[in-house]
């Protein structure tokens, strides 16, 4: 039986170019089932017109979308806005899973209002997977969560500590605190009153660890508050990019540069694709009752084919069951501490 993705065709800032090609290269590459969401009558010409076959893939009409600058009170007044509609679709078991390159905020909001919590989940948290070496290691929370409270970075690296395990095939994922120092006692007071909790309720705590660590690959799962971890993201980018940039214009300066830049072209190519996050192409937010996953805005079709890969290899995984065990609940539903 194939599985069913529900794709936000409203979601990017191109949309729904990216959304509607990607869809049929999904179906045909990925072998799933695509729920297209959006206005009908603008993606029924779009969809025709793309090559290949498209019997794996079908729109259900919602003709609202919304904005990157919409607030709570402008999202609620469009009752059909793609992402309640689409939302709605994974609740009634028409699909498994959820895909947008919208407003993250908002997505949080309806996935919150639609499917509810994981039994035990006090909040959730954006999960996001960075290259670093020898491999990828999982970030949480990376924008979901400005203020966090230690008990919400104990459920971060449980929750986190899961989908490293499914998702990246990690045995016995590593899990570390990033601070301003390795030293036990470092950090500010959220990481000073999180770190006896996470080494006491988190598998594979190792403690806490800096920059350097993370990128050395030291750990599979990194935890903060949502506040650093979204700077901490974007800067990385920031830099990835920067570092790019500024290699290409050296290497094209004169005729010698160019010839070792034929030379090391295959090397090059694959440091590009390391640090390319259309690899990626979305991050779920972990601790909804359901899979939901938000790409960047930016989105072009290689991210949403990416971001699509991600919704089907967590739903094949058994993600979503996989979280709801691994918050400890006792026999009144209460959260263990």
């Amino acid at each position: 039986m194939r599985t069913t993705i529900v794709l936000d065709a409203m979601g990017s800032d191109k949309r729904p170019q990216p959304e509607v090609e990607a869809s049929v290269r999904c179906a045909e590459t990925l072998g799933v089932d695509l729920i297209l969401v959006g206005d009908e009558t603008t993606l029924k010409p779009l969809l025709a017109a793309q090559p290949g076959d498209k019997s794996h893939v079908r729109i259900v009409h919602a003709p609202e979308a919304l904005e990157m600058s919409d607030h709570i009170a402008e999202a609620r007044a469009k009752r059909n806005n793609t992402m309640q509609v689409g939302m709605n679709l994974v609740r009634s078991g028409e699909a498994q899973a959820f895909v947008t390159a919208g407003n993250t905020g908002m997505a949080m909001y309806f996935a919150t209002k639609t499917f509810g919590l994981i039994p035990g989940v006090i909040r959730p948290c954006l999960c996001a997977t960075f290259p670093v070496k020898n491999g990828k290691c999982v970030i949480l929370d990376i924008g979901a969560n400005a203020e966090c409270r230690p008990e919400f970075l104990v459920q971060f690296g449980r929750m986190g500590s899961v989908y490293a395990a499914l998702l990246l095939k990690r045995e016995h994922p590593r899990v570390g605190l990033l601070a301003n120092g390795e030293e036990e006692g470092k950090g500010n007071e959220l990481v000073k009153a999180a770190g006896p909790l996470m080494r006491a309720e988190v598998p594979g705590f190792v403690g806490n660890i800096e920059g350097k660590e993370l990128f050395a690959g030291q750990v599979d799962v990194a935890v903060t508050d949502g506040f650093t971890g979204n700077i901490l993201l974007k800067s990385t980018e920031a830099v990835a990019r920067l570092i790019l940039d500024t290699l290409k214009e050296e290497l094209l300066r004169s005729t010698r540069t160019k010839i070792g830049a034929a030379l090391a072209k295959p090397a090059f190519k694959s440091v590009k694709q390391m640090l390319d996050p259309s690899e990626i192409g979305a991050a779920p937010l972990l601790g909804i009752d359901a899979l939901v996953f938000v790409g960047h805005g930016r989105s072009d079709v290689k991210a949403v084919l990416s971001a699509v890969n991600q919704a089907k290899i967590a739903v094949e995984s058994g993600l979503l069951d996989s979280l709801r065990q691994s918050i400890p609940l006792n026999s009144s539903g209460e959260v263990l501490s």
